[in-house]
């Protein structure tokens, strides 16, 4: 039976909101392993997706299968997940100063007292972590391609992990800065070379509308032949095989909006265009032709995500795509820097 190992931090109020969280004990034969979704509480797929496979870890557990300890928390953001403004969920950042769910952590974490409520749940959601020897947070983008986060030392080893979760690109970051979960998890590792036997990555599962009882019920069997051929349980599960692009981070090209909008795309996700083919177009009044401005492909390469919305503010994140050369707008640091 999972232990039940929930902890509560405060709301914007000072009320005690609760986070839950679960540990499926193993036998100690098998790494120890840190499952979280939902640390940007308005994506949700990962939610459901830790929900199914909680399911198939009772399981096993029950069976004495299970060689390695699990934590599953999947719902990691009490704070962000009740942020509704006129029917939509806001859970990218805190509405009550403005700080990003995922940055920061290791501010927090180093703080003896933490002095917000977001500080203090950041640090008690690294604090459950700390031990783990593999950690994976499940995100998602706007719209987007399945996709992997995973720093170099980690790769080519990830490679079976992003084949597992049917994933079409796995990102390549050397440097992050901004605090991110993952980055401070690893943080020590790093420091202490110690990276050899663990794993951490971020998993992008598509985009914030692709949540579905299939699309989960596949991503959870993803996890579950992965925990399998790593060890943490005991079953001849092998991930299979699937074509993973692989892209350093500095070549990811990102473009933005130069003007305010309605937004057309041209083209699709996954789609290939070659550099300077238009994939899209912006149309900032309507019933004036002359204010359409039309958007073209830095370099050649796939689109993997794309802005959700279609009417667009100016500066936004309009696509992203792989690339084949360093990006001329690339200075270093995160993909999304907000």
């Amino acid at each position: 039976m999972a232990q039940d190992i929930s902890f509560s931090v405060r709301n914007n109020n000072g009320d005690p909101v609760q986070v839950g969280a679960w540990r499926f004990g193993g036998d100690g034969s098998g790494p120890m392993v840190h499952l979280q979704a939902g640390v940007h509480a308005d994506e949700i797929a990962g939610m459901l997706v830790l929900h199914l496979l909680m399911q198939r870890l009772l399981v096993v557990e029950a069976e004495g299968r299970l060689k390695g300890s699990v934590t599953v928390v999947p719902q990691a953001n009490p704070l962000g997940i009740g942020q509704f403004r006129q029917g939509r969920i806001l859970g990218r950042f805190h509405d009550a100063t403005g700080h990003n769910f995922n940055r920061a952590f290791d501010q927090s974490a180093a703080m003896e007292q933490p002095s917000t409520n977001v500080q203090e749940w950041q640090k008690s959601l690294v604090q459950l972590a700390s031990t783990a020897q593999v950690m994976l947070d499940l995100h998602t983008d706007d719209e987007a391609l399945p996709y992997l986060y995973v720093h170099r030392s980690f790769w080519p080893r990830a490679r079976e992990l992003a084949a597992a979760m049917k994933m079409d690109v796995a990102i390549i970051w050397d440097d992050g800065g901004d605090g991110s979960f993952e980055e401070t998890i690893i943080a020590p590792w790093l420091r202490d070379g110690v990276t050899a036997q663990r794993m951490a990555a971020t998993l992008e599962l598509r985009g914030q509308g692709d949540v579905s009882d299939r699309l989960a019920e596949q991503d959870a069997a993803g996890l579950y032949a992965w925990l399998c051929s790593c060890g943490v349980i005991d079953e001849a599960l092998s991930p299979g095989d699937w074509p993973v692009e692989v892209m350093e981070m500095g070549q990811m090209e990102t473009i933005l909006a130069p003007q305010p909008g309605v937004l057309i795309f041209e083209k699709e996700l996954g789609d290939f265009v070659e550099e300077g083919q238009r994939f899209a177009r912006i149309l900032r009044r309507p019933g004036d032709p002359s204010s359409e401005v039309v958007l073209v492909a830095e370099q050649a390469g796939r689109m993997v995500t794309r802005y959700r919305d279609r009417l667009v503010s100016q500066g936004m994140v309009v696509a992203k795509f792989t690339g084949s050369r360093i990006s001329r707008n690339w200075s270093g640091g995160l993909l999304d820097p907000n």
